[in-house]
């Protein structure tokens, strides 16, 4: 087989990463619109990542999070992104390298991206391998891992639960 020097792979990989950057930016910019929400998890361990001890012992390997109703402060980068969230009732700031992500889930349009990684140690080579979601896959979310949910949702807000995403 022929060696590939231009790698598309890594081309490959760094622009759905550049999907995410631009959506996750516009969010930050103008707030999320319509029923858009977020799920994504990263490896908690990864170079780069920022955590408070208390997360980072309860998500040794990796961590879910969701951008839906109470996140605050978003800030993206050219290779990161920093958000402010509530977990059991107190507000954390977390850093996030686009590096250190393994997926993206947008269940309001059934769309998500997963990238592999080889190891969860810090400063691991990744493999060169990003593939889509089927459009019916949904992240599987234990409970715990979900920021605090709102306790009265602003008017014209839905609350739903998890449960409604999960596969059956």
């Amino acid at each position: 087989m022929a060696t590939d020097h231009i790698r598309y792979d890594v081309l490959a990989r760094d622009a759905l990463r550049g999907v995410l950057r631009r959506v996750l930016t516009d969010a930050a910019e103008h707030g999320l619109p319509g029923d858009h929400h977020f799920f994504i998890t990263f490896v908690s361990t990864a170079e780069g990542v920022k955590l408070s001890p208390r997360l980072l012992a309860q998500y040794p390997e990796e961590m879910t999070v969701i951008l839906q109703h109470q996140f605050w402060d978003l800030v993206v980068t050219e290779d990161r992104f920093e958000v402010g969230l509530s977990f059991g009732g107190i507000p954390e700031r977390l850093v996030i390298p686009f590096s250190a992500i393994k997926s993206f889930f947008d269940p309001s349009v059934q769309f998500g991206l997963q990238f592999e990684t080889s190891d969860a140690a810090p400063g691991a080579a990744e493999e060169s391998q990003v593939t889509a979601l089927p459009s019916t896959s949904v992240p599987q979310v234990p409970e715990k891992e979900v920021p605090d949910e709102p306790e009265k949702p602003s008017e014209g807000a839905e609350v739903v639960r998890l449960d409604r995403f999960r596969k059956k």
